[in-house]
């Protein structure tokens, strides 16, 4: 199965930290970050793509990415 997850977060370590431990589980970028701001909170947010591949396992709804 392939996965597919997007991280958030504030433009901190915080953030930095969630990527790096997804990419040390074998997780891998899946194209280019993001950074907007968020108006309400009056910050800068970051996104970031990531994919995995799971050599046999399904995928279904029930499936919690952050197990993986």
């Amino acid at each position: 199965m392939k996965l597919y997850r997007f991280l958030t977060g504030p433009d901190d370590a915080g953030f930095c930290h969630k990527v790096t431990a997804a990419l040390n589980k074998g997780w891998h970028l899946f194209g280019s970050p993001t950074y907007a701001y968020d108006k309400k909170a009056k910050a800068m947010r970051c996104g970031q793509a990531v994919v995995k591949d799971v050599e046999g396992q399904e995928y279904g709804p029930d499936t919690k990415l952050s197990d993986w």
